[in-house]
């Protein structure tokens, strides 16, 4: 079961929960029927339970949500982007560690 802190994004909540000034949010691109996806999910769960209040985090289905999967050139999933006001600052394709990702979350918040 995902987490409460995980945005259910689509393509007409997509500019207004990640694109926001002053916003970090991470965004992880998954479709139901792929494996990697479901290994990926609990470490999303994690990360936005850690990072709640502090950190937009939501997930886009990449079945269901093709034009904003289609803007950020999702072509492998799963695909994790970090934005920053409304900028993508850091992106990841395929299964990822949670220490990866959380190291990358820092860096980003840190940044300018």
């Amino acid at each position: 079961m995902a987490s409460q802190n995980v945005l259910a994004l689509t393509d007409e909540s997509f500019d207004s929960h990640v694109l926001s000034p002053g916003t970090v949010a991470v965004v992880d691109f998954w479709a139901a029927w792929c494996m990697p996806c479901k290994m990926l999910a609990p470490v999303i769960d994690d990360l936005a339970n850690e990072y709640a209040g502090r950190v937009t985090i939501g997930k886009v289905d990449t079945d269901s949500c093709r034009d904003t999967a289609i803007k950020y050139g999702i072509s492998s999933i799963p695909t994790v982007i970090i934005f920053k006001n409304g900028e993508m600052r850091k992106k990841f394709v395929g299964l990822q560690q949670k220490a990866d990702l959380r190291s990358a979350i820092e860096e980003v918040i840190e940044s300018d």
